[in-house]
């Protein structure tokens, strides 16, 4: 009975097949040449769409009337209606969009303001358009991170976090994509801004949850970064400059065929980079101050700090189809946090003198690159392949040497702190393809190889090795992905299957998706999603209750290091006509295999093996996320809410649930714009509940032998306090200047924290007497900034 209904329903889809007419083409930027991805095709009238692939090629089958209209679009971009006659060739149509430019002309300013963003039609998915998000507040420059994170669902975990944390996950349980290869660092100047230059970018997607069958390795979200192949018309130079930062690029054809782009930005010292700089490294004060014998004998530091990001991307074109594209990416950070004291004073009757200098010296960043080859093979068939490379590094040395002399001229040495050194070696080959078999259904199927090399050491006082890991594994993935349009394109159903061969621990992994939506009706979409995921190398937690926490790559082993591992089930309805969008979404993610490192419960004396330290928990997420937008006009802007809980459960910290450190109850956020003339208005505010945090309720320290101390704390249970609301208002008013496809820009004056607001970024505890002393440790307040943007086209 169930071949029968196979057969019955294969020679349905045929016949329905042969009654249909397909439409294919290519969609470009009408003043670059650029490709356009993700632009919506559509048929007035009738609920048949499509959407152009990253190298804008685009297919659209259906019973057309004739003649036939067909709508073209994009944020960012005018909508185009294409009108077909009867007779006209359907396939390789050339497709143009004309940027939605802010000026049209010199007198004349548009009136209607271009989407910032697009929920698309999967569940939990945003698509921004980076050269919109130029007006909204910011410290410094335009950033695509910080856009993302007034999004519902999505937070920073602090102003000093470029990372997402997306729906309860963690920043490293993200996969970010630039141009296929992996970055691991997504940020600079400890967090205040994001890793990727919005110069470089053209498109990012951003999947809450329940991303495809396509990407694995990573337990919460995706973000998929294609970055821009080059004006292919006509030279063109920009560039960006402000209080912390100059940012260039330039952009060129090379003879017909190929493209190129470079972008390169680096931060400069002035009075507001130094403003950040101290609020960053303030912790390093911290920690002179408790290694130290004394605040009185600390040094003067002159931190110097400095970020520089570098993109290149050159592609290539044949006439048949044929793209070949190579992209790099490098960005660094350096900070030199040494400091240098002595003198003669007297400590009591014994010592005469003292002297010491702290080395406090680190780097930290990414390197990737990529070559891709695709081809559009005909109107059904499409492939992608490319080759990769990806390292994290991460270098700090933080030392204190000192001497005292005693008043019989014996000199005493000590010395303390600790050296890390974390690196990544990512090496991946992947092959993609996808095959429209019939106007209603079309299958995606795929091999990706990756060999990762992950070596992590620290070490206190230069000789106690704590964590001395290294190890090596490679990870072989196949999917199979088959989409269907169902009840007359009303129905979208998309399973899928992804399986992963781990060498490390010899395993095989099986990851089953699933997500797709209904058309209720014409205003009216219910969406939902579920799939299981793996993590094989993670960001391991390192408790340390007087400094902050601090991360390490690692990769799994199933001994000290589990494999991680998420299952995510989310549901929504939206509501959408030409203005406005009302969406909402509940989730639920159950995570096991979560990793924590902490000396918290070594013995007593220090003794016993360091490596030992690593303990296992599970955790979970879930709440409902809710987004009111209006879209268009002079006046747009959005609401987001968030009401979610975030747990985790870790024998070692007792037999009960606690709060994960980046549980955020309630999260409320506006964003408002407002075009006037030639002046972009924006004003955004922001919400959040307390998160949670461990403190010591009570310590010691002890003087070894060798002259270091050692702290002993009672501590609080793990999460059990909160701290204080946060809250913020920020305003920018952005002056928009020059012709369209000619020499323009723009100037922006920003207003971080408008109202002065103090929130608690955390509490610092410092032992003193055998005492602890809690200080809180506040953001930013107040800070203006202004910034200057220029471009040739």
């Amino acid at each position: 009975m169930k071949f029968r209904l196979i057969i019955i329903f294969c020679t349905v889809a045929i016949c329905a097949q042969a009654q249909l007419q397909q439409v294919s083409g290519r969609i470009t930027d009408k003043a670059t040449g650029e490709p356009l991805p993700a632009v919506t095709v559509s048929v007035p009238g009738s609920r048949l769409s499509s959407s152009s692939n990253v190298d804008g090629y685009f297919m659209l089958s259906g019973q057309f009337p004739d003649p036939l209209l067909l709508r073209f679009s994009c944020i960012g971009y005018q909508t185009l209606d294409h009108h077909i006659q009867p007779g006209q060739l359907l396939n390789n149509l050339r497709i143009q969009l004309a940027a939605n430019d802010r000026q049209l002309d010199s007198v004349v300013v548009s009136s209607v303001s271009p989407e910032r963003f697009k929920l698309n039609q999967q569940t939990g998915m945003i698509r921004m358009d980076p050269k919109l998000i130029a007006t909204l507040p910011s410290l410094g420059e335009k950033d695509i991170f910080r856009a993302f994170q007034l999004m519902p669902g999505i937070s920073a975990g602090n102003e000093q976090s470029a990372g997402l944390y997306v729906r309860g996950g963690t920043p490293d349980q993200n996969l970010v994509l630039f141009d296929g290869f992996t970055v691991y660092n997504v940020d600079h100047l400890f967090g205040f801004f994001s890793a990727f230059n919005a110069n470089a970018i053209k498109d990012v997607q951003l999947f809450k949850g329940g991303f495809d069958a396509k990407y694995g390795g990573r337990l919460s979200a995706l973000m998929d970064i294609t970055g821009k192949e080059g004006n292919k018309n006509a030279f063109n130079a920009g560039i960006d400059l402000g209080f912390l930062s100059v940012n260039g690029f330039v952009e060129t054809p090379l003879g017909k065929k190929m493209s190129a782009l470079v972008a390169y930005r680096r931060s400069f010292e002035t009075s507001f980079y130094d403003k950040l700089k101290d609020q960053a490294t303030i912790d390093n004060e911290h920690t002179n101050r408790t290694q130290g014998v004394g605040e009185r004998f600390r040094g003067q530091s002159d931190v110097k700090s400095h970020f520089d990001d570098l993109n290149v991307k050159l592609t290539y074109r044949t006439d048949s189809k044929d793209v070949f594209s190579w992209s790099v990416y490098h960005g660094k950070d350096d900070m030199d946090n040494s400091t240098q004291a002595g003198g003669g004073s007297r400590l009591g009757n014994r010592l005469s003198s003292f002297f010491a200098n702290t080395t406090d010296v680190a780097s930290w960043g990414n390197t990737g690159t990529s070559l891709k080859w695709s081809k559009q093979w005909n109107t059904k068939l499409y492939s992608n392949t490319l080759v990769s490379y990806s390292n994290y590094f991460s270098e700090r040395t933080n030392t204190l040497r000192s001497s005292i002399t005693d008043s019989l001229g014996i000199e005493r040495k000590f010395q303390s702190g600790a050296i890390e050194d974390n690196q990544l070696y990512d090496y991946a080959a992947r092959t993609d393809w996808t095959w429209s078999i019939t106007p209603m259904h079309q299958l995606g199927s795929g091999i990706q190889y990756n060999y990762q090399d992950i070596s992590y050491d620290y070490s206190r006082n230069d000789t106690l090795k704590l964590i001395n890991r290294q190890a090596q594994g490679h990870t072989t993935s196949l999917y199979l992905q088959d989409a269907w349009s169902l009840d007359d394109h009303r129905f979208h159903l998309v399973p899928g299957i992804r399986t992963t061969y781990f060498s490390p621990t010899g395993k095989w992994y099986l990851e089953p998706r699933l997500h797709g939506d209904y058309q209720l009706t014409e205003q009216v979409k219910l969406k939902g999603s579920a799939g299981q995921y793996y993590q094989f190398a993670k960001r391991v937690i390192r408790e340390d209750l007087l400094n902050g926490s601090r991360d390490f790559w690692l990769l799994a082993d199933d001994d000290r290091i589990p494999v991680s591992v998420s299952q995510q089930y989310s549901a929504g309805i939206s509501w959408e006509d030409q203005l406005f969008l009302v969406d909402m979404e509940a989730y639920v993610k159950n995570m096991k295999g979560l990793s924590e490192y902490t000396l918290r419960f070594q013995p007593m004396g220090g003794t016993g093996d360091y490596a030992d330290f690593f303990y296992e928990g599970t955790g979970k997420a879930k709440g409902i996320d809710f987004l009111l937008q209006k879209k268009k006009g002079k006046y747009n802007g959005w609401i987001g809410y968030t009401l979610a809980e975030v747990t985790n459960d870790y024998a070692i910290y007792g037999p009960d649930q606690f709060f994960a450190s980046n549980d955020i109850r309630n999260e409320f956020k506006m964003v408002h714009n407002y075009r006037l003339g030639r002046f972009d208005l924006s004003l955004s505010w922001m919400y959040m509940t307390g998160k949670p945090y461990t403190a010591p309720t009570g310590g010691y320290q002890v003087t070894l032998l060798d002259g270091t101390k050692q702290t002993y704390l009672n501590v609080s249970a793990k999460n059990a306090l909160r701290l204080p609301d946060y809250h913020r208002l920020d305003a920018a008013v952005t002056f928009n200047f020059g012709r369209s496809g000619k020499f323009n820009g723009a100037l922006g004056l920003s207003f971080f924290n408008l109202y002065d607001q103090v929130n608690t970024w955390y509490k610092k505890f410092d032992i003193i007497e055998n005492e602890i002393v809690e200080t809180d440790v506040n953001y930013l307040g107040f800070t203006p900034n202004l910034s200057l943007s220029i471009k040739l086209k």
